[in-house]
């Protein structure tokens, strides 16, 4: 596995980051703690979890392993923003939250530092000036190397870079969206952002919740049981079927097919392959609940699409762009005619 720069920083990860979000959820600690092994012996030095992940069940696996390795040779990611308890402050970007947070996961995860903090979303709530100022503070004490952002929109994450900049406070060096075939809206602000300001970017979610593994085909009337997109279906979530079963879907996964057929890859890998082929990406998150799924996700490195093939996979999976995003392509198609 490749290393890569973490946006403009001198920090060095993995070009796939290890999601650790089934942690203790639908993973247990033993086949958590093998997931991990195979991690590191394919190269991979950087991972990903969240206080919320069941609870910080998640964070005391990773920190339980990183108990028998050599804390210095990972980057330990973690975030912060969403309710860990039914008190009033237990949620949020506080000042409050935020140091109750930090101490917390530095407790589960067993170090004295976290390599990369992020806010997990946006708070309406509480002054942006609050939570920068009190990252800042982190930083400056040494309990976290770096700090970053996720699921926030462009003009947020621009607000933030702002902030940060015209007070000398430590600023977010990358963002974890949503990210994949499915879903490239991502293009239309973040990644611009990202790129004008030497974010790194960290996609979650680069197979739409088992979308992209390979399972599904038009000629299905419902998901398979036992899969997420059918317990997605189930309880709501976003993934589910009822929001995917439609003509661009089909589209875009016919396209995939028939592209990894040709690498010779799984769709899977194909699509993880397509990101870290997408300009700012640094390190798709890939998430395992068995050994099996690391496998085969660990699969998408060490090798490239050809440039013909990721260009079809972009026009099949092109978004609809209406003002003012489309602004670009027009600009584009004006200077093909001088």
């Amino acid at each position: 596995m490749e290393f890569r720069y973490l946006g403009k920083t001198g920090l060095r990860v993995s070009e796939l980051c290890l999601g650790a979000m089934t942690f203790g959820r639908e993973t247990s600690e033993e086949d958590s703690f093998k997931i991990l092994d195979r991690f590191v012996d394919e190269g991979g030095n950087f991972i990903d979890t969240a206080d919320v992940y069941t609870r910080g069940v998640s964070e005391e696996i990773v920190g339980r392993w990183l108990q028998g390795q050599k804390r210095d040779d990972f980057v330990i990611a973690t975030k912060v923003r969403f309710a860990m308890g039914e008190g009033p402050n237990d949620i949020g970007l506080s000042r409050k939250h935020i140091i109750s947070g930090v101490k917390e996961s530095l407790r589960r995860l067993g170090t004295d530092y976290i390599d990369l903090y992020q806010v997990h979303a946006w708070d309406p709530r509480t002054p942006l000036e609050e939570s920068l100022s009190t990252l800042n503070d982190l930083v400056r004490e040494g309990l976290v190397h770096y700090i970053g952002a996720s699921n926030f929109k462009g003009w947020q994450l621009q607000k933030a870079i702002d902030i940060s900049r015209r007070n000398g406070w430590e600023a977010f060096v990358s963002l974890q969206p949503q990210y994949n075939l499915l879903c490239r809206a991502t293009e239309w602000e973040l990644i611009d952002v990202c790129l004008n300001e030497g974010l790194g970017v960290m996609p979650w979610s680069p197979l739409r919740g088992g979308w992209l593994s390979g399972k599904y085909t038009k000629d299905m009337v419902n998901p398979p049981e036992n899969t997420r997109i059918a317990l997605a279906e189930k309880e709501g979530w976003g993934e589910s079927w009822s929001n995917y079963n439609n003509d661009f879907t089909w589209q875009v996964l016919d396209t995939l097919y028939a592209v990894a057929k040709e690498a010779e890859k799984t769709p899977a890998q194909a699509s993880i392959n397509w990101l870290l082929n997408q300009p700012g990406v640094t390190a798709p998150i890939i998430g395992a609940r068995t050994i099996e799924q690391l496998e085969a996700n660990l699969g998408s490195a060490g090798w490239s699409l050809t440039k013909e093939q990721i260009d079809r996979l972009n026009k099949a999976s092109e978004l609809y762009v209406s003002y003012p995003y489309n602004q670009d392509a027009i600009d584009q198609r004006k200077r093909g005619r001088e």
